[in-house]
């Protein structure tokens, strides 16, 4: 029988009759974090608790349903507000896939990971527990850090792009001597001189902050300021590390090969720079391990760049010395598999290979043609992350659109994970991805993804109406809280427990507008509305908001570098300005200091339950708790204030007691300054200012 069908005459007199209340279907809650699945990451064969709560009295049996076989759970202890129900399992070296049918008379649901009870059972939406799937407990809610290199910090201009110094594009690079110049629109071979000194320089400064993990964009040599077209894996670039050999010429007016660029040559191919800017990058880690912040590397290795030493198009490895002929070079480079060329007659340089997506600038490469270059990247996923250089792990680009087909990509990762995991098992594996995430983070390939699905796209289009590059206003979606959660447990419902706690929730990166602008409702880019409409018409308030939800969401919030310091921006390339040293907005980057330390502080906003409390238009309340405690937000994204009363008990806190307001943002900024709320009854009233967050927390150590 369906839950949503009881209401008539008989069912109600059957209720009355049994004395018994109707179902409390919100009082129902499991999931798979520590507090509901002991041990939370189970090694195969282990015996695991799992647990299933409900309101006090309020059920006859829970079954825990697995294979469609199922099993009675019997009731482990009751509290002031609910019964939970624990069954041992044994496991197996496979997924246990399994949800909870619940039984009240003679009505029956099923409760799954949409939190929620259903009239039929979807083995989609099951619970999923990974034998043998661990995520390292450091990237855990750690806070972290996304650094465009180029855009941060110019800590040494000896070794800045120079003007004219190569080709790119088919036009020269250019070094820009403004640092506070909004970018081109044609900004990939402009330079502004950001480099790993600079970052270095500015340590003290993030770990004040309270970063605990840098994501570095692209480091390796590369011709572009973003660094997605790699020439040489083996290297940080010295163009972002350090330059001890910088003799040659730079390119006239007249001269267009860069076979010609001596001075780009000896930069980029010289032993003794590419040394000393491994060792520069190494040194760096060192100092962040100091602080506690933890290195996370881009491995781009779908394709390279024509610049690659192994395809070598524009000839810059051609007569160096200590190189290889590069494969498009000569038809006898030790490199020629690791692409794929459709005409083979067409040496000395060969035009014809497979580009990624149809660019020649970008090389595919050809994995299932050459074991030589699996091998090497096997051995390059390993070098970093191990010493001397002893990086905390990888963020993959474009990961799933890597080799010819899917079959090899889950191979290709399968290897990659065991070659990262052997040389460093507390390095993590995040992956770019959009999409469903299941055949991904089954505990044999990626640790988790970037969080478009289940993050960054819900919370833009709950408080902005924004598509994420500016690119579309949806009035439908704007406050829609009911489409912000359906959102959230359909994609979430992807992941179990360790992917979920590491994934990077992220507002803006480098391939998005930043979430300040999106406030404005404007769209377009910086090409049609031009650089300065993305600092205009901006709401502050809502970015706040947006920062209070990411601070308090199950996964591992992720700033974008200068976001915390006021920086707008259209998406790529206008999302890509410089870090504004000396122009920050103080007062935002103490409202971050001050989150990102409730966030550390508060365990169970690392990793704790979650459960929706409450929601309305432009309005939700949801929970994030453990046993011992448990953290209330609320965002008001109306434009006026609104009273609300919330069942609090519901979130495990007791129905008699205080709430300390811990923190709260409005249009006029933020405070940490307390003040307590009564709990009556196991509900809360109050007020919630327009466009606000508020923060609401209990802990057993109060009582």
């Amino acid at each position: 029988m369906d839950f949503d069908q009881f209401r008539n005459k008989e069912q109600s007199q059957y209720y009355i009759a049994s004395m018994r209340p109707v179902l409390n279907k919100r009082a129902l809650f499991s999931d798979t974090t520590e507090n509901y699945v002991t041990p939370a990451e189970p090694s195969p064969y282990d015996e695991v608790t799992i647990r299933f709560r409900a309101a006090k009295n309020n059920i006859d049996r829970v079954f825990f349903v697995c294979k469609n076989e199922k099993q009675i759970m019997i009731k482990e202890k009751t509290d002031e507000s609910f019964d939970y129900y624990s069954i041992d399992v044994q496991l197996e070296n496979e997924i246990l896939s399994y949800c909870f049918e619940v039984h009240v008379g003679k009505i029956t649901g099923f409760y799954d990971a949409r939190s929620g009870l259903h009239a039929n059972k979807e083995d989609f939406y099951n619970f999923k527990i990974i034998p043998g799937f661990k995520t390292p407990n450091w990237a855990k809610g750690a806070v972290m850090y996304q650094i465009y290199v180029d855009r941060f910090c110019n800590g040494d201009k000896s070794n800045d792009v120079l003007t004219n110094e190569y080709q790119y594009i088919n036009d020269k690079v250019h070094r820009v001597e403004d640092w506070n110049r909004y970018p081109q629109s044609m900004d990939v071979r402009e330079f502004y001189g950001g480099d790993l000194q600079g970052v270095m320089d500015k340590l003290d400064y993030l770990s004040d902050l309270g970063v605990e993990v840098i994501y570095f964009n692209p480091l390796f040599v590369s011709p572009s300021n973003h660094k997605y077209d790699i020439q040489d894996y083996d290297y940080i670039d010295p163009h972002i590390g350090k330059i001890v050999e910088d003799s040659g010429e730079l390119l006239e007016n007249w001269q267009n090969e860069n076979r010609l660029a001596s001075r780009y040559i000896t930069r980029v191919t010289n032993k003794a720079n590419l040394e000393a800017s491994n060792e520069l990058f190494a040194k760096l880690v060192e100092e962040a391990h100091k602080r506690g912040i933890r290195v996370i590397l881009d491995g781009v290795f779908n394709h390279c760049g024509s610049f690659n030493k192994w395809m070598d198009r524009e000839r810059i490895y051609e007569n160096a010395e200590g190189y290889a002929k590069g494969a498009h070079i000569s038809a006898d480079s030790p490199y020629r598999n690791y692409f794929l060329f459709h005409d083979q007659n067409r040496w000395p340089y060969n035009p014809t290979y497979d580009g990624w997506w149809g660019h020649d600038t970008l090389p595919k490469l050809n994995y299932e043609g050459s074991k030589e270059l699996f091998d090497y990247i096997m051995h390059v996923a390993a070098k970093w992350v191990s010493p001397p250089y002893n990086a905390d792990g990888w963020r993959l680009d474009v990961a799933a659109d890597l080799g010819f087909s899917p079959e090899y990509n889950h191979f290709f990762w399968r290897e990659f994970r065991k070659a990262v995991k052997q040389a460093n098992p507390e390095a993590i594996i995040l992956a770019e991805h959009y999409g469903d995430t299941r055949e991904w983070l089954s505990g044999d390939q990626w640790d988790s993804v970037m969080n478009y699905d289940a993050f960054m796209e819900p919370v833009t289009w709950f408080l902005t109406g924004m598509e994420k590059h500016s690119d579309d206003f949806r009035q439908d979606l704007l406050g829609n809280a009911d489409s912000f959660w359906d959102a959230m447990r359909h994609h979430g419902s992807a992941f179990s427990s360790p992917s979920l706690l590491v994934s990077m929730n992220q507002l803006s990166n480098h391939d998005h507008s930043r979430f300040m602008t999106r406030t404005s409702h404007k769209v377009g880019r910086t090409n049609t509305l031009g650089p300065d409409a993305a600092n205009q018409g901006n709401n502050p308030a809502v970015f706040r908001e947006a920062v209070v939800i990411q601070m308090t969401w199950p996964g591992a919030p992720t700033l974008y570098y200068g976001d915390e310091a006021g920086v707008c921006g259209f998406t790529d390339p206008d999302n890509r300005r410089t870090y504004p040293w000396g122009h920050e907005d103080q007062e935002l980057i103490n409202f971050h200091k001050a989150i990102i330390r409730i966030h550390k502080e508060c365990g169970e906003l690392k990793t704790g339950s979650l459960k929706s409390l409450d929601r309305d238009y432009n309005y939700m309340a949801y929970a994030r708790f453990t046993e011992e405690s448990q953290t209330i937000v609320m965002i008001n994204n109306n434009d006026h204030e609104i009273e609300k009363t919330i069942k609090v008990w519901l979130a495990g806190v007791p129905k008699e007691t205080m709430l300390t307001r811990i923190f709260t943002s409005d249009e006029n900024g933020y405070s940490t300054e307390e003040e307590f709320i009564p709990v009556l009854s196991g509900r809360i009233t109050i007020k919630v200012p327009k466009f606000s967050a508020i923060l609401l927390r209990y802990t057993k150590e109060e009582e």
